[in-house]
Order: structure tokens, then sequence, then C-alpha cells
């Protein structure tokens, strides 16, 4: 009570709350993490509020847990260690829009269909979609990414500029509106991925771009996941501009009929998004078919009608929240790796098999035209077997990915989840993670508990 009754003298009281009902929304995010109350949770509506709870938690050493929408996945947000969560629903403004620079500068809590509302009336998207609704706020403390990066980037890439409030409440800005710059050491990818270890931002500064004049989606059928990995390469390798190219397995697409009630070929599937103008989409797409046709492909069909693009891509993005709504009682574990494109057909089918021999039921997706994959699986948490079971796939698979070349994680981040890699992946750079930890935290009570 003494800690609510001083943030009150900081914050409208309305916006700093002990309720139960609220301390339990933040107690969890959408993971099979254990859950974890904070001790209160607080509404800011502005830097200088933010700056406010910075200083008084430093002073009086109090963990801090920046919090969006709660969609993260390796339990990011879930406040192991109490104190306060800050919650930045309110500061949900789109700033500025810049069509010229083709940039914009919004607050933390702005979502990603929020900012894309926006920017349509200026002809401009934001092009970073995980799927989720999430938070830019949160999509930049995890360097989230997803279906477009294999044309776009990822959140990293379109980050000109973060405002920032450290643990201490000082207040820095991490870049600028340039385009690029040779000065000084590259902050604002430090803090993006940073997963709330190192500041609270309260701005970001982003890079849009023109809506397309033609957009053009596919579906491609195949006999076996190796002929739809070999696809995406073909692809890849021959310089198609594709913005998406998502591999869907054969029993996502099962899963997918039974949530939608439709009736895919429950096969292994390529869902492809080509970008641009009408002449060059239709030799692409050709191009693109021609070595579908290469690889065994047994249906290949495409829509430029916007409401049935729309429903193609609905059943990727809907796909976990098929397993979830099909499987009550159980809750979702979906891993996240990455691996160089060459390396990736032997790894999912090493995934594949893996799965099969586990006996637990599994289903692989991902964005395979940047080596990223993930396999869902639906688990009783009661039952310690499965548990079991399950970490030791997921340690499988992350092994595997590192084996190769690659990451533990392409975009979900590391959050608890895959802390226990990080010494294995980055060996004696993750002592320097630790001394930048130490120089911007010194006192650890940012996010406590994740990444190391």
């Amino acid at each position: 009570m003494e800690l609510v009754t001083e943030l009150k003298k900081l914050i409208d009281e309305e916006r700093v709350t002990q309720n139960p009902t609220v301390l339990e929304q933040h107690s969890r995010d959408e993971s099979y993490h254990t859950p974890h109350l904070p001790d209160v949770v607080v509404f800011p509506k502005s830097t200088e509020e933010v700056r406010l709870v910075m200083k008084f938690a430093y002073e009086h050493v109090i963990p801090v847990t920046p919090f969006g929408l709660g969609s993260s996945v390796e339990g990011q947000v879930i406040p192991y260690h109490g104190g306060i969560t800050l919650d930045f629903q309110l500061m949900n403004q789109v700033l500025e829009v810049s069509p010229k620079d083709f940039l914009v500068r919004v607050q933390p809590g702005v979502t990603r269909s929020q900012l894309n509302k926006e920017l349509k009336k200026y002809g401009l998207f934001f092009s970073v979609d995980p799927g989720a609704d999430a938070t830019l706020g949160g999509m930049a403390a995890t360097n989230a990414s997803g279906t477009t990066s294999v044309r776009y980037g990822i959140m990293r890439d379109q980050v000109r500029d973060l405002e920032v409030v450290l643990a201490d409440g000082r207040v820095i800005h991490t870049g600028s509106k340039a385009a690029k710059s040779s000065s000084g050491y590259y902050t604002t990818g430090l803090f993006v991925g940073s997963e709330g270890t190192l500041g609270v931002f309260t701005e970001l500064t982003l890079r849009v771009y023109g809506i397309p004049e033609v957009i053009m989606a596919a579906r491609a059928v195949f006999p076996s996941i190796k002929d739809a990995v070999n696809t995406v390469v073909s692809i890849i390798s021959a310089g198609i501009a594709v913005a998406r190219i998502e591999l869907v397995d054969s029993r996502s697409i099962k899963q997918v009929n039974l949530y939608n009630q439709t009736q895919y070929p429950e096969r292994p599937t390529l869902f492809i998004e080509f970008h641009g103008n009408e002449a060059g989409l239709n030799q692409d797409v050709e191009f693109a078919q021609n070595l579908a046709s290469e690889n065994h492909c047994v249906e290949f069909k495409f829509e430029t009608d916007s409401k049935a693009r729309a429903q193609l891509w609905d059943v990727r993005h809907n796909l976990a929240y098929a397993f979830i709504h099909k499987s009550p009682g159980k809750k979702m574990m979906v891993t996240d790796v990455c691996v160089p494109l060459s390396e990736l057909a032997d790894s999912i089918e090493n995934a594949r098999l893996s799965i099969d021999q586990s006996g637990l039921d599994g289903a692989i997706l991902g964005h395979v035209g940047d080596g990223n994959y993930h396999v869902i699986f639906m688990l009783d948490l009661d039952n310690p077997d499965e548990m079991e079971r399950a970490e030791r796939l997921n340690a499988h698979l992350v092994q595997y990915a590192l084996s190769k070349g690659g990451t533990c994680t392409g975009e979900h981040g590391v959050g608890i989840g895959k802390a226990k890699y990080q010494a294995m992946e980055h060996g004696e750079t993750l002592n320097v993670f630790a001394a930048i930890k130490n120089a911007l935290d010194p006192k650890g009570i940012l996010n406590p508990g994740k990444i190391f």
C-alpha cells in the first residue's frame, strides 16, 4: 500500500491500481509459462510520467515491467519479481506522419492495425506483420518480424529513432529521421530486441512504405514438405520479389479445415504474396508457377481480389487460434528457430521426424522465405510426461538450428523461454550483453529475469 500511495503522488490515482482482475490480466502473456502477479499496474499518459515512475523505481529498487498487449509468447511481460507493470494502452497516439520522408512517429501503445488505418489516408502502410495485432512498442522490444520480412525486413530495419526512458529516469533519443548515419554507436539497434531490459520506449520513429499498385496472392500445394521448401529456395534464388512466402504443413491445413470449415487439400502448402505493378507481377507469378511445377506442385491458385486475398491470409494468421479454440483445456507451446536458407529443407524434415518420434501432436509452419519456422503443440500443463517431452523436443529443435549456423529465436524473442539457450548460442558474447545491461541498469530493475 505504501508503494501505491507513493505512485499516486506521481500519477493520477485512477491510473494506479491493485485491482485483482487488472493484476491477473498483467500476470501472463500468450505463452504456456507460469503467471505471476505484479504488485501494481500503472497506466502512464506521457514520457514525463514514465520518467517520474522510473526515477522513483530506481531510487527504491523496485522492478518495472513494460506491457503492451500481452501477445508475447516467451513470457516477456510476466513480472516474476513483482513490482510495477507499466501498461502503455493510454499512450496510443500517432503523433506525426511524414509522407515525403516515408516516416511516422508514434507512441508505444499504438497497434499495427491502428497505424495502418491511419497511414492508408496517405497511401502508405507499415510493413511488419507478426500476425497478432501487437503494439509497436512491444514489436520493437522483441524485434518482431513475420510474414512480410522476406521483402521489407524485420522490425529493426524499420526503426529510425527511439525515445527511451532509462532505468534512472534519464530520457534519450537513439537516432534521427535521416535514412543513414555514421555518427557514433548504433544505439537504436541495441535497444530494439532488448525486451524492456535496457530501457522503456516512449516514442518510435518508423519507416513506412507506399501501398503497392497491385497485390496478388497465391496458394501452392505440394506432395511433400521438401518439394515446398525447394520451391521457396528456387523462388528466392531467382530474385522474384515476393512480399510473403509462408509454409503450412498438412497437419496445419487439417486444423484450418476443422476451424474454418474449409476444404483445402491436406498437403504441405505455400501461401505467397506478390507486390508491384500489373505487368511485372504477371511475369513474377508465371515464373513462380513454373518453378513450383518443377518441384511437383499439384495445385497453384492465385487471387487479386482484396476480399479473397484477405480470406487466404486469415487462414494463415489465425492458425494458432485454430489450434487454441479446438483444444479446450490445453495451452499452446510454439517454437521459433531460424536457419540459413540452404539448411531449411533438412531442418524442417528433421523437425517433422522429431515430432513424430516424440508422440506429440505438432504442426509446422513458418516464414520460410527467411528460414524462420515454428512448431505448434497444444499441451496439457498438468501432464508432466507431456510437458517433459515437449521441452525435450523444443531443446532438440534449438540445438539442431544452432548446429546449422542458425538461432534459437527468429522473431519471438528470448523472454524466459529461450534464456537457457543464450550461452549456447552466444558464448562469450553473453558476457558483453551482461556488461551493457549492468551499465544501463546497474540495479537490475528493468524486466528482471528476462534474456539472462
